[in-house]
């Protein structure tokens, strides 16, 4: 344990032989740690210097201090931090005075890579675009096909898009999020086709969904795999997306495509 906890409030001590004609004292220790998820240093020396080196290749640096050099790659990274007693806010004697010091504190976070729940966590947040994405497919094959399909329909597709996300995480468990992905998408893709071409009795409109849905779910696994750009990738695809609709319908007159029909 400690001494005093006047600084520190937990953690273990060792005395040190002090010896009067030795100004200099060296101590190692190696430390075996599970689940660790972040690393930080307090600058309590009035010059503090922290060299570390790690095969994890996701840090995020965190706390009062950035590092002054830092390099980062596939193999890992590698920091330095260089602090003096002068740029913290507490002396480096006091007696009977209370310095946070936690204030002053600094390192790294070790961010985890994103596995197969949080692929499933991000697809899901996309589930909207989806979902709007697939209705707004029906609705122009009914503006332009001149044929309608009832709200019932639209709930049973939307339901099965729905589901995907579910199915997406309970395959997920078991198999890869890649391979749980295709079965869950190709599951839906293949239901709604089916099920569209029946409606519609057109083999023309069930292959225009079909090819559709492999376009979305293909984009949306495109943004999942990205971390860096997905949203920009995104924005412009959606940018895209509502510009051709526009195109399309520049030349509709809407009153009479919204006005009740007599039939």
């Amino acid at each position: 344990g400690l001494h005093s906890q006047n600084v520190l409030k937990n953690g273990f001590s060792s005395a040190v032989p002090i010896e009067l004609n030795k100004s200099d004292y060296s101590f190692e220790i190696d430390l075996m740690i599970n689940g660790l998820e972040n690393l930080e240093f307090l600058p309590i020396g009035k010059t503090t210097n922290v060299n570390v080196q790690s095969n994890w290749n996701t840090p995020s640096f965190v706390g009062a201090f950035l590092p002054s050099e830092r390099k980062i790659n596939d193999a890992g990274f590698t920091a330095r931090w260089t602090i003096n007693s002068f740029n913290r806010p507490f002396p480096q004697l006091w007696e009977s005075e209370h310095h946070d010091v936690f204030n002053s504190a600094f390192g790294l976070n070790l961010l985890v890579p994103v596995d197969q729940y949080q692929m499933t966590m991000r697809s899901s947040k996309y589930g909207l675009m989806i979902i709007v994405l697939t209705f707004l497919s029906f609705f122009m094959i009914e503006l332009f096909g001149k044929t309608a399909i009832h709200p019932i329909q639209y709930l049973l597709v939307g339901l099965a898009l729905v589901i995907f996300y579910s199915l997406l995480l309970a395959i997920s468990e078991y198999f890869s999020f890649d391979m749980s992905y295709i079965i869950a998408s190709m599951s839906v893709i293949l239901l709604i086709s089916i099920y569209v071409t029946s409606v519609y009795k057109s083999i023309k409109i069930g292959s225009i969904i079909f090819s559709a849905l492999i376009v979305f779910y293909g984009f949306m696994y495109t943004i999942l795999l990205l971390q860096d750009y997905s949203l920009l990738i995104g924005n412009v695809a959606l940018f895209a997306l509502l510009a051709s609709v526009m195109m399309l319908t520049r030349k509709l007159n809407w009153f009479d495509v919204l006005k009740p029909k007599t039939n």
